[in-house]
C-alpha cells in the first residue's frame, strides 16, 4: 500500500523499535544477544568460528536491509492503494496493541537491564541447569581480548544495511529503477530478482529430469510391462487364444481329419516317448520345447 505512517502511527513506531533492536543498535535488546553470539564465534580462533562470524555479520547487514526496506515500502513511500482503502484503514484493536507495547518495551529495556544477569561475566543465574565444558568457555576472550574493529563491524554493516534499505526504496525505489536504465543494471537486477537463477537451474535440470523419468516409467513400466503381465495382458492373451482356436472350426471334414491325425500322433508321441529316447534331462527339455513349438504353430493364426 505505502504511505501508512500517518494512518498507523503506533504500528509504525513499534516497527521502528523492533527493527532497531533487530539491527543490534547499542543498548537495545538485540545488541546484547546478536553481537555477543558473533563475538563468541570469533573468539574460538578456529576456521569454523571465523566462518560463522563472517556469515553472521553478513546476515546481520541483510537483516537490517530488509527490515528498513519493509518500513520504507509500507510506511514511507507514496501511497499506492485506492483512496477508499486508506479511508477504511485504522489501528489494530487493544488485543494487538497490548502485546506490541510489551514487545516494544522489552526490546528497549530488557537487554540493558538484564544482560549481566543472563550472560554477564561471572553470573551464576543459570547455576547448574546449563553445563558448559571448560574447552568451550570463550566469554572472557570475547569480552576483553577481541580487537575493537571485530566488535564494531557487525554494527557498522547493520547501520549501512538499514541506510541502504531506506535510500534504495525511497519513493517507490526510484534509485533502483534508474539503476536499470543501462544493460549492466538490468542484468544485475534480473539476476537478483530471479533469485540467482536457482529456480531456472532447479526446473531445467531437476524437475525436467524428474518429469521425463516419470513419463518413461508411465509409458514403459505402467503401460508396458505391468499392463502386459497384469490383468489386461492376461485377459488379452486369453481372448486372442480363444479367437485363434475358434478359427480352427472351419466346418471342412478334411481339416477335422488333419486335427484327428495330429492329435493321434501327439498322443502316441507322449505314450512312447520314454521308449524312443534316452532319459537324460537334456533330451526331455529338447522334446518339450519341440512339442510346445508345434502346439504354438497350430494355435497361432496363420498369416
Amino acid at each position: 500500500m505505502g504511505g501508512l505512517k500517518n494512518f498507523f502511527p503506533f504500528v509504525y513506531s513499534v516497527m521502528i523499535v523492533g527493527s532497531l533492536s533487530l539491527m543490534a543498535i547499542p543498548f537495545l535488546s538485540g545488541f546484547y544477544s546478536k553481537d555477543l553470539i558473533l563475538e563468541l564465534a570469533f573468539s574460538q580462533y578456529s576456521f569454523s568460528g571465523i566462518y560463522a562470524y563472517i556469515l553472521g555479520t553478513i546476515s546481520a547487514a541483510l537483516t537490517a536491509f530488509y527490515s528498513f526496506r519493509l518500513i520504507s515500502l509500507v510506511f514511507l513511500t507514496v501511497p499506492n492503494a485506492s483512496r477508499n482503502t486508506y479511508l477504511n484503514s485504522h489501528e489494530s484493536n487493544i488485543f494487538v496493541i497490548i502485546p506490541l507495547i510489551i514487545l516494544a518495551l522489552f526490546s528497549i529495556f530488557f537487554g540493558y537491564i538484564s544482560a549481566d544477569l543472563f550472560v554477564g561475566v561471572g553470573s551464576d543465574f543459570f547455576g547448574n541447569s546449563l553445563f558448559t565444558h571448560p574447552n568451550n568457555i570463550h566469554l572472557i576472550e570475547a569480552e576483553f581480548s577481541l580487537p575493537i574493529y571485530i566488535k564494531l563491524t557487525p554494527l557498522i554493516l547493520s547501520i549501512l544495511g538499514g541506510f541502504l534499505g531506506l535510500i534504495l526504496y525511497h519513493k517507490n525505489g526510484e534509485i533502483l529503477i534508474s539503476f536499470t536504465d543501462n544493460l549492466l543494471g538490468r542484468k544485475i537486477y534480473t539476476f537478483l530478482n530471479a533469485k540467482y537463477l536457482l529456480d531456472i537451474i532447479y526446473n531445467h535440470y531437476i524437475i525436467r529430469f524428474g518429469l521425463q523419468l516419470g513419463y518413461n516409467i508411465s509409458k514403459i513400466l505402467d503401460s508396458g510391462v505391468i499392463e502386459l503381465l497384469g490383468p489386461y495382458g492376461i485377459s488379452s492373451s486369453l481372448i486372442n487364444t480363444g479367437k485363434n482356436i475358434s478359427k480352427l472350426d472351419t466346418g471342412i471334414i478334411t481339416t477335422y481329419s488333419i486335427y484327428i491325425t495330429l492329435s493321434l500322433l501327439s498322443l502316441l508321441f507322449l505314450v512312447f516317448i520314454p521308449i524312443l529316447i534316452d532319459n537324460s534331462l537334456l533330451n526331455e527339455i529338447r522334446l518339450i520345447i519341440i512339442y510346445v513349438s508345434a502346439l504354438l504353430i497350430v494355435l497361432l493364426p496363420s498369416s
